[in-house]
C-alpha cells in the first residue's frame, strides 16, 4: 500500500510536511509517494536524517499551484502540479490514496475529475468529524458541494454509514438529518423528501436532528448539503479557538487560579488534544474511486502524520469498496422502482 502525499501543499510546506511523512513512516512502517520538487525534498530528508529511509519514493513535480489560484488549475494550467500527480499515482494504482493540504478546491476538482466518482454517486461528499462526549460524529457534507439533492443526502448517509463503521468502529452507526427541528414535517421542502427518501436505505436512520447534535454525541453520522456543514465547520473551529483563548485568560489572572491550571494541567492537554484538528487529521472526499484526503491548509507535522495515518486505515478497511457496492445496489433499487424518475 503506497500513499501520495502532496509535499508542497500547504502554509508550511515542504518542512512540515516532509517532516509529517518521516514521522509516520518510522513509527508505522507506511509506503509513502512523496510528490513535490525532488531537489527540495531531499534536501528536507537530509535534515531529518532519513535520506535512506525505504518507506519513502520522491516523485518529481515541476509545478505547485497556489493557494489563490483557480480550482481548474491542476487540469487546465498546470498538469505537472504536485496536485495533479498526487491524483494521477492513484488512478494509475501506484498509490491507493492521496493527501494534501493545498488549494482545497483544486484538490477535490482534481481527484473527481482524475480519479471519477463510484458507479451511483452523482458527487463526492467531504466528511469531518466533530468531538462530542462518547467520542466522533461525523457530518457531511462539509463543503464540497453548496447544494444538494435529496438523493445524493441518501449517497452522503450510505457513505458516512461505512466510513463510521469502518474507521469510527462503530457496529450501526445512527444516521441523523439535519434540519431546523426534530419533527418530520419541519425543515425545507428538500429535507423533507429527504427524509423520506433516508427511511427507505435500510440504515440505522433515527430522523431530523439540529445543530446542538453535532455535539451532543446522540447520532454518530449528519448529513447535509456543503453550504450548512462548511458553516458548521467553520464555526465550530472558531469557537474552539475562542474558548481556548479565553480560558488562558482567566486561569492567569491570579496567582491562585494559576496554580490551580497547574495542577489541572493533564486534563487540560487531553481537552486540547479531543478539539485540536491536527490530532483529527484530514478530512476524506467520499464517493470516489480511490482515497483523497484534504488537510487543512496550515497543517504542520503532526496534522500531516495523522492525515497520512487515516488515509492508511482508510484503504486498509476497504472503505471504497464497501461504499460503491452499497450505493451500487440502492442505484439499482431506486431505477427499478422509479424508472428514469428523478428524486
Amino acid at each position: 500500500m503506497f500513499i501520495a502525499v502532496d509535499a508542497m501543499g500547504g502554509d508550511h510546506a515542504p518542512r512540515e510536511v516532509v517532516s509529517g511523512a518521516v514521522q509516520v513512516a518510522r513509527e508505522q512502517g507506511t509506503q509513502i509517494l512523496l510528490v513535490g520538487n525532488s531537489a527540495l525534498l531531499e534536501s528536507e530528508l537530509r535534515r531529518l536524517g532519513a535520506s535512506s529511509l525505504k518507506e519513502i519514493e520522491i516523485v518529481h513535480a515541476e509545478e505547485v499551484v497556489g493557494m489563490d489560484e483557480p480550482a481548474v488549475t491542476p487540469l487546465r494550467k498546470k498538469k505537472r502540479s504536485s496536485i495533479r500527480i498526487c491524483a494521477d499515482l492513484v488512478k494509475k494504482g501506484r498509490a491507493q490514496a492521496m493527501v494534501s493540504a493545498g488549494n482545497t478546491g483544486a484538490v477535490m476538482i482534481s481527484a473527481k475529475m482524475v480519479l471519477g466518482t463510484i458507479e451511483g454517486v452523482d458527487r463526492p461528499a467531504l466528511a469531518a468529524e466533530f468531538p462530542n462526549p462518547q467520542g466522533r460524529t461525523v457530518v457531511l457534507d462539509v463543503g464540497a458541494n453548496v447544494d444538494t439533492k435529496p438523493s445524493q443526502l441518501r449517497e452522503f448517509a450510505v457513505m458516512g454509514h461505512f466510513y463510521s463503521q469502518e474507521i469510527n468502529g462503530i457496529h450501526s452507526p445512527r444516521i441523523g438529518l439535519m434540519s431546523i427541528g426534530e419533527e418530520e414535517t419541519k425543515g425545507t421542502g428538500k429535507t423533507r423528501v429527504a427524509f423520506q427518501v433516508l427511511q427507505e436505505t435500510g440504515l440505522n436512520f433515527v430522523g431530523n436532528v439540529e445543530g446542538r447534535d453535532v455535539f451532543s454525541g446522540s447520532v454518530d453520522v449528519i448529513v447535509c448539503d456543503g453550504f450548512v456543514g462548511n458553516v458548521l465547520l467553520k464555526s465550530a473551529e472558531a469557537v474552539a479557538e475562542l474558548i481556548k483563548t479565553m480560558l488562558r485568560r482567566e486561569l492567569q489572572k491570579s496567582p491562585l487560579r494559576q496554580i490551580g491550571a497547574l495542577l489541572a494541567r493533564p486534563a487540560f492537554e487531553d481537552l486540547a488534544k479531543r478539539t485540536d484538528y491536527r490530532e483529527y487529521g484530514a478530512a476524506p472526499l467520499l464517493g470516489l474511486r480511490g482515497g483523497c484526503f484534504i488537510a487543512h491548509g496550515r497543517s504542520n507535522s503532526t496534522a500531516i502524520k495523522n492525515s497520512i495515518r487515516r488515509a492508511e486505515e482508510f484503504v486498509a478497511a476497504e472503505t471504497p469498496e464497501k461504499i460503491r457496492a452499497k450505493v451500487a445496489q440502492l442505484h439499482n433499487e431506486e431505477k427499478r422502482l422509479l424508472g428514469d424518475s428523478e428524486l
